[in-house]
């Protein structure tokens, strides 16, 4: 079968720095932060990850669609990312299960991407030049106007996105004859978190994002949850004081990446915008309590500022990252309440951070005594 995606196409970086390639085939012209992921597997739920709302991303494996999709293996309702940039673009793929080819799924979810760029050297640049927004387009023929648009296009910094991709209603997930009952916070939640906990017998009622805690009280839950999601948390006044309610109240809290910052915001602890964000499966995370090291799956664009925890009266660093230091996890010493700055349900990535799930519903019996 031949395929014609031969179309030039280039993504322009808010730099100016132009870095050219060939469109797969889906023609259109899109915005966003662009970042990089190191995984090299993993990459259809990667794209289906809330987090990704919002951001252009760069795959530093050379080959993707290779093994096409499977219906089973989404983190959400659709493709988040806002656009693709590859080296290597498999049109066909080899695996038996898979249920559609990677070029199909993008047509119907109308998500644009290109090939044939020279990654390695766009990903260098981004490292020495840090994050920034970009276009990429199939029309090359207007690059003025591009330089237009993507100069009014909205910084990261002080962006809320997570209701762009919470629910809109609550809804359930799991038994609801199980042990525990948890009311989670939607900021972006990936299903593989609520998979995590209904296999540790928790029944999950899932709230939007600027829901109160009376509202996430009123289920008479065992313990909260405060999700992953998108953008900066800043912004994100309603949640910030829905978690300052669960602490007053001593009541479990558990929180993921955005939920984590979240968690500190709550605690007075700020959180800045990072020069590259970290993203990808082989992250190692050094956990302070026990001596061992994870090797850990992470995006996220924005961190805690380490030296607020360090001064604090009551929030202690659990976790640190080897790799910049930057703080990957907390706790309260007089709270049940801890959170960390990666994805322990991983999906894509190592099941090492696991545990915290099963620490989850330690800090939830712990409590009742």
């Amino acid at each position: 079968m031949k395929y014609t995606y031969r179309n030039q196409a280039f993504i322009l970086l808010n730099d100016g720095t132009i870095f050219k390639g060939k469109s797969i085939g889906i023609e259109g012209t899109v915005c966003g932060e662009v970042c990089f992921n190191t995984g090299m597997t993993g990459y259809q739920e990667i794209f289906t990850d809330p987090s990704y709302l919002g951001q252009i991303m760069i795959s530093t494996n050379v080959h993707i669609g290779n093994y096409g999709v499977n219906n089973e293996e989404v983190e959400s309702d659709g493709i988040k990312i806002s656009a693709l940039v590859c080296k290597s673009f498999s049109f066909t793929h080899s695996r038996p299960n898979s249920t559609s080819d990677l070029k199909t799924y993008f047509e119907k979810n109308n998500i644009v991407a290109i090939s044939d760029v020279d990654t390695r050297a766009l990903v260098t640049h981004i490292r020495e030049n840090g994050a920034m927004n970009a276009l990429i387009t199939t029309d090359e023929a207007i690059v003025d106007e591009h330089k237009q648009k993507l100069a009014a296009f909205p910084d990261m910094k002080g962006l809320e996105l997570a209701s762009k991709v919470s629910t809109k209603e609550p809804y359930f997930f799991g038994n609801e004859n199980a042990k525990y009952k948890i009311s989670a916070l939607d900021l972006g939640i990936k299903t593989n978190i609520l998979r995590n906990l209904a296999k540790r017998d928790c029944y999950i009622k899932v709230f939007p994002y600027n829901s109160s805690y009376e509202e996430l009280k009123a289920f008479n839950p065992d313990g909260f949850f405060l999700s992953n999601g998108p953008g900066d948390p800043a912004p994100l006044k309603e949640p910030i004081e829905t978690a300052k309610a669960i602490l007053a109240e001593n009541k479990p809290l558990f929180g993921i990446c955005l939920g984590h910052q979240v968690i500190s915001m709550a605690n007075g602890i700020s959180t800045y915008k990072m020069f590259n964000g970290h993203r990808g499966i082989n992250h190692p995370v050094k956990n302070l309590e026990t001596g061992k090291c994870e090797v850990t799956s992470q995006n996220h664009g924005f961190a805690v500022v380490r030296e607020e925890v360090e001064k604090h009266d009551d929030i202690v660093i659990t976790h640190v990252h080897l790799n910049d230091n930057t703080v990957a996890g907390i706790k309260s010493k007089t709270k049940h309440c801890f959170s960390v700055q990666y994805h322990p349900e991983a999906s894509p990535g190592p099941n090492d951070s696991s545990y915290l799930f099963d620490q989850f519903i330690e800090v939830i019996n712990n409590s009742k005594n």
